[in-house]
């Protein structure tokens, strides 16, 4: 608003009878507030009829049924406006919230978009419901890509880096490997394959955990196992990088603080955040890592705590130590750096390790292909689409 808008009166609400009412009472035209805020004082916000209500990244409020969803649906106002980067971050059915808050009764109800649409697409991969939806949706999305509006931004280039295990590490992944697949196949056998999903789930993430590194599991804990991913991440950022900042991303916060142990025994200056950095700490370390002259060359980030909201442009290298199956997901992360105002060529690197589940989910996922570009799955709605002859080859 400063930059674009330095006319309008801008609040941030903190919450309150009073301050709403200074607020009516004065000549402030926006009102700033968090989806925590608008739960907790929906009561009061909704004895008014707002302008307009622009929900920001508004993958927020795709589960109907969650309380923030609902309380942004009881508040009234004459325009609505939904801005998000990853509008479907696990299946079609994320689109119903986002859109019933745009357009109220569009898409009719919860139970006629799931059968009409959403099983249809994310079960069959159906091109003909794909194209009607997209028919139905597209006179209210205005998508706009990078390269439409940042028309000089350099050129990004995505690649894999991958990792080959060594014996101590290669030894763990069998054994736990082993131990997973008697468990997931006799669920199957037991219960059968739609009730074993959770099982199979939770079996992708703890390879997924091994091969970062077994002491992330706590049946590894003390032990002295080799990582090849924090060997090869360290050997880029010492070797390669001397002269270049990079972002480093993990969703699991264990191995965040091993990386971030290396790099301090290294004498590499660095910062770290993840979901338990406050706000205000996050904010700081991101207007410090952009000034040319700080010595951080790696900031270390939880892969939901910061995939969307930073600019981080002083980076030109990413590195995604294990990378999420939905695409856009990782798309926001690397898009942290390759965003207006970079000047150079992004280099981003997704770590895998050979000969393991992470290269086999890649392999599967070419094998079955896309349904489309709008519909990327993460790995819970990666795994609902699993036959058992694609578990087998997972786990094999």
């Amino acid at each position: 608003f400063e930059k674009f808008a330095p006319h309008f009166g801008i609040r941030i609400f903190k919450g309150g009878v009073n301050e709403l009412a200074e607020f009516f009472q004065g000549e402030e035209q926006i009102i700033i507030s968090s989806y925590g805020l608008i739960r907790t004082q929906v009561e009061l916000l909704e004895n008014h009829t707002w302008g307009a209500i622009v929900v920001d990244e508004s993958h927020n409020i795709k589960n109907p049924s969650a309380l923030i969803t609902r309380s942004i649906a009881r508040l009234k106002t004459r325009h609505r406006i939904a801005l998000s980067g990853t509008p479907v971050m696990n299946n079609t059915f994320d689109l119903y919230a986002q859109l019933e808050f745009v357009v109220p009764g569009l898409l009719g109800s919860q139970e006629f978009f799931r059968k009409e649409y959403a099983n249809p697409i994310d079960k069959d991969g159906d091109q003909e419901k794909i194209k009607t939806l997209a028919k139905i949706t597209a006179p209210f999305i205005l998508r706009r890509t990078k390269k439409q509006v940042a028309t000089d931004l350099p050129e990004k280039t995505e690649s894999i880096l991958w990792c080959e295990m060594e014996d101590s590490q290669r030894a763990a992944y069998e054994e736990i490997r082993s131990s997973i697949r008697n468990s997931v196949f006799l669920n199957i056998k037991n219960d059968g394959l739609s009730k074993s999903k959770i099982g199979i789930l939770a079996g992708i993430t703890k390879l997924k955990q091994v091969c970062c590194s077994p002491v992330l599991l706590e049946e590894y804990k003390g032990h002295k196992t080799q990582s090849i991913k924090l060997n090869v991440l360290m050997d880029e950022i010492q070797t390669q990088l001397t002269d270049n900042k990079a972002l480093v991303f993990s969703q699991f916060k264990g191995m965040l603080h091993l990386i971030a142990y290396e790099l301090k025994h290294a004498g590499i200056p660095y910062y770290h955040f993840d979901g338990d950095t406050d706000i205000l700490d996050r904010r700081d370390m991101v207007d410090a890592f952009q000034q040319e002259e700080d010595q951080a060359k790696v900031f270390l980030i939880s892969l939901k705590a910061g995939n969307t909201g930073l600019n981080l442009t002083a980076a030109d290298y990413v590195f995604l130590v294990d990378p999420w199956w939905n695409s856009a997901v990782e798309n926001q992360a690397i898009d942290r750096t390759h965003r207006i105002g970079q000047k150079k060529h992004v280099f981003a690197y997704k770590m895998i390790c050979k000969n393991t589940i992470e290269e086999r989910i890649i392999q599967l996922q070419k094998r079955k292909g896309e349904i489309s570009d709008e519909l990327v799955h993460a790995e819970d709605g990666f795994v609902k689409n699993l036959s058992e002859a694609d578990v087998e080859f997972l786990f094999s």
